[in-house]
Order: C-alpha cells, then structure tokens, then sequence
C-alpha cells in the first residue's frame, strides 16, 4: 500500500476531523472521566489494531489518551491509517 499524496491526506482529514496531521504522523487526543476509562479504551484499540496488524503509537496521560497513527513500513501516511483513525474514533462514539 503506498504512501498517500498530500491531496490524499486532505481528504482522509475531513473524513476525521478531530485528528491533525503532524509530519508523517496522524493524531488525536480523547479525554475520560477517569484512568480506567483511558485504559478500557486502549485495550479496545490494542484488540482492534492487533487484528488488522496495523498499531498506534499510544501515550496515556491519566483521563487522556493520545494516538498516532503512522505507516512505517511505507514511510508516511497510508489508507491504514485513516481507517483505523476511523474505527478509533467510532469505539469512542460508541463505548466513551
């Protein structure tokens, strides 16, 4: 899967509008009522991204949890990473 043009990043963008661009890299902040929240919701995005072989960069911060979303082995951004920004973004929606 090849790395997506900037024209391609723009797009995958509006498609998730709470997540910024930062060099090669996609990434988004959620914020929970609480530790255990933050940790429920890696371990949803740990189960989920183990499946599709495709893993974030996770950092949690007590109530928040921050992800970033790369290809490594292509280099940059692929449609992997919008994807799953997507499913991450929907398991919020959904569970948070």
């Amino acid at each position: 899967m090849p790395p997506l043009d900037h024209r391609q990043i723009s797009l995958g963008l509006k498609r998730v509008p709470l997540w910024s661009q930062r060099a090669q890299t996609i990434r988004r902040t959620f914020v929970f009522d609480g530790f255990l929240g933050s940790v429920d919701f890696v371990n949803r995005v740990a189960r989920m991204a183990e499946k599709v072989d495709h893993h974030p960069d996770i950092n949690i911060r007590w109530n928040k949890v921050t992800l970033a979303l790369t290809t490594h082995s292509q280099g940059g951004l692929t449609k992997k990473d919008f994807a799953l920004a997507r499913h991450c973004d929907e398991t919020f929606e959904r569970n948070f």
